[in-house]
């Protein structure tokens, strides 16, 4: 049995997201329910070089659009990374969502060998579909889902693997 890339990406990603959107919320809960301000989740960070929660948050919705789009060969729709609030945060994920749910597999199966292109703050990568989607988009898409989680938990915030995982 051979698992195609539109099942490797886009229900992949609509998963992480969910979950994500879920430890925000239960991180806004949060806030209200110990009287703390949610900037404070909002831009905090684990290490000083590292990027807050929001830019994490940021990050994770745009590999996962922009990896997905990049299979597809269509253009991800642009969002304009000025969310200040846990409930902003929320929208985009679920806007993240709402996006992957418009692409069917005819779109995206049959990318494996396809070039992909995408532009860095440096430079311009290419790779092959497969490659891309396993070595490049799905670790970082978990990486900073992953990384908003440890924030969140390293604030108190009560999340356990579960949470992670996402419902089955």
């Amino acid at each position: 049995m051979t698992i195609s890339m539109y099942q490797a990406s886009v229900p992949t990603f609509i998963r992480a997201l969910t979950s994500l959107a879920e430890f925000l919320q239960k991180a806004a809960d949060h806030c209200e329910a110990k009287k703390i301000d949610p900037a404070v989740l909002v831009n905090s960070r684990l290490f000083p070089d590292m990027f807050p929660l929001v830019k994490q948050v940021q990050i994770a919705s745009d590999a996962a659009k922009g990896g997905a789009a990049r299979l597809a060969q269509v253009e991800p729709p642009s969002f304009e990374d000025n969310e200040t609030t846990l409930p902003q945060l929320i929208e985009r994920a679920k806007k993240t969502i709402a996006y992957l749910q418009t692409l069917k597999a005819e779109q995206i199966d049959g990318s494996e060998g396809r070039t992909v292109s995408w532009k860095t703050r440096t430079a311009t990568k290419e790779m092959q579909g497969q490659p891309y989607l396993l070595h490049h988009v799905i670790p970082n898409v978990f990486f900073h889902v992953a990384t908003t989680y440890n924030i969140l938990r390293h604030n108190g915030v009560e999340l356990g693997k579960q949470d992670f995982l996402g419902k089955s």
